[in-house]
């Protein structure tokens, strides 16, 4: 101490130039003496330190670790970094903390031992590199790919882990590389051309869709955003890639499923459309078959009141049977359409049975002959009477009179109506043949719509429904139908019903 206040002229003009705090301290670790910048730094007087033990500088928590360290340092009595590798603090006057670097200092004077402890405030430095580190660490961490390259060489400089994961490159293996490399959509000079206007300062930012190739060849697409900077004196472009596989699959699929919906609309509009078409020719087949009998029926009620006399009786019952056969038009027009009602309902009730085929066959043939023309006649089928059918017999009947008085009313007179039926193992198949005016050919797809009738049939009476609930049936029971026709020469129907053996 007393050498020091002997040189203190000289230490002090020393010790003053220095921008470094100095302090220093005796073999006990009492400090002898501090410059103004030391002072400064720790927050005490002139003066004011000396004599202290060294830990009044020395935060409590690290006492006991520093002690055993200058005793250390002091026994090898070399110039060294205190606390090489670790975080050290001193502590000011008001008590807080901050980091400090120190460098110690050996040294004898008149045979006695001292340290002299150069200090520097790191506050800032560490403040910086904290930042430093934290950016970093949002670098490396960041769930999106960061591509740093030279924008001259176009070579990678930084690459952080969430790309080197995704794309499947080392950072050294990248290092070697460009962006071309990782990008199969574009060469060298489309690239370049791409990132110009960012070299040349049109624009502060890029952002465009583009594919990246990982190593192992498979591709996915991504959104890249690129900005200049500069690192080193050099320009360089920084790439923040989003990996939008996600987004592109859902919008994939969001665009399939407005597809689909649009088309659904599309179906449903159409369907509305042809149900109002349907309506309106509904209503106009109703009005017109309907019309006709029911004036047929009024003019021969009003003609057969007229005829009271008893040699008149003949032309009465003439007429008497013209109503009988419009009221049973329009029965069977009302009942096609229940009919109708409750297979769309689907309250239609079958009711199985074992029945003589013959029996079905000759009542429906019997009906059909009232409607025949002048010379028409129907070819009752052969081999039936011994055929037994498990079936609705209603359903059979209701299929028969309907193909067979199609068939009797699309013909002319002096036809003939084939009926043919053979039995196999499992099933019944009946044809129907008439020598009629027979379904034109780009009309046929549509012959089992809902009140579709074909051009040629326009002029005979007919509501378009019959056959479609004919096919209904049949199908709903297991059954089917078919047909060839042409036209002005006739059709075959065949209907195919499951039936059990005869025996059975």
């Amino acid at each position: 101490m007393e050498v020091f206040k002997k040189g203190s002229n000289v230490f002090k003009i020393l010790s003053e130039a220095v921008s470094e705090g100095i302090v220093i301290v005796n073999k006990e670790q009492h400090i002898v003496a501090t410059n103004s910048a030391a002072n400064e730094v720790f927050g005490y007087a002139e003066d004011e330190l000396l004599g202290q033990h060294l830990d009044i500088l020395i935060p409590k928590k690290y006492h006991h670790s520093h002690h055993s360290h200058v005793d250390e340092f002091m026994d090898k009595s070399e110039k060294r970094s205190m606390g090489h590798g670790r975080n050290l603090y001193g502590r000011r006057k008001d008590g807080s903390h901050f980091p400090v670097e120190a460098g110690l200092n050996p040294f004898s004077i008149y045979d006695q031992e001292y340290v002299m402890a150069l200090v520097i405030d790191i506050t800032v430095r560490k403040k910086a590199e904290q930042e430093l580190k934290h950016w970093a660490e949002i670098f490396n961490e960041s769930l999106n790919e960061i591509f740093i390259f030279d924008a001259a060489t176009l070579k990678f400089m930084d690459v952080n882990k969430g790309a080197q994961q995704n794309i499947g490159y080392t950072l050294d293996e990248l290092r070697s590389m460009t962006p071309v490399d990782i990008k199969p959509d574009f060469d060298e000079a489309a690239f370049r051309n791409e990132i110009t206007p960012l070299l040349i300062g049109e624009k502060e930012k890029l952002i465009f869709y583009t594919t990246h190739q990982r190593k192992d060849a498979s591709t996915y697409p991504v959104e890249v955003h690129l900005q200049k900077t500069v690192k080193e004196n050099k320009d360089t472009l920084v790439a923040i890639i989003l990996d939008i596989t996600e987004r592109v699959e859902y919008t994939n699929k969001l665009e399939k499923e407005v597809a689909i919906r649009t088309r659904q609309l599309q179906d449903a509009l159409k369907k509305e459309k042809e149900l109002g078409e349907l309506k309106t020719k509904f209503l106009s087949l109703v009005s017109h078959e309907f019309k006709t009998p029911l004036s047929g029926i009024l003019t021969s009620a009003t003609l057969a009141g007229k005829y009271t006399k008893e040699d008149q009786q003949e032309k009465r019952e003439k007429h008497l049977n013209t109503i009988t056969s419009k009221v049973k038009y329009l029965n069977n027009i009302i009942n096609d359409f229940l009919s109708i009602e409750r297979l769309e309902s689907g309250s239609v009730n079958y009711n199985f049975a074992s029945f003589p085929l013959s029996k079905v066959v000759n009542e429906v043939i019997y009906d059909a002959n009232m409607m025949l023309k002048e010379g028409q006649t129907i070819a009752y089928p052969e081999g039936i009477d011994t055929i037994v059918v498990h079936f609705d017999e209603k359903i059979l009947a209701l299929v028969l009179t309907n193909l067979i008085n199609n068939a009797v009313k699309y013909s002319s007179e002096n036809t003939t109506v084939n009926i043919i039926i053979e039995q196999n193992e499992d099933s019944l198949k009946i044809s129907i043949s008439d020598e009629g005016i027979g379904i034109p050919k780009e009309e046929q797809k549509h012959i089992f719509n809902r009140y579709f009738r074909a051009e040629n049939a326009l002029l005979n009476q007919g509501t378009g429904i019959g056959l479609n609930i004919v096919k209904t049936h049949l199908e709903n029971l297991g059954g089917s139908i078919t047909f060839t026709s042409i036209e002005n020469k006739g059709s075959t129907f065949v209907v195919t019903i499951p039936i059990t053996d005869k025996d059975q």
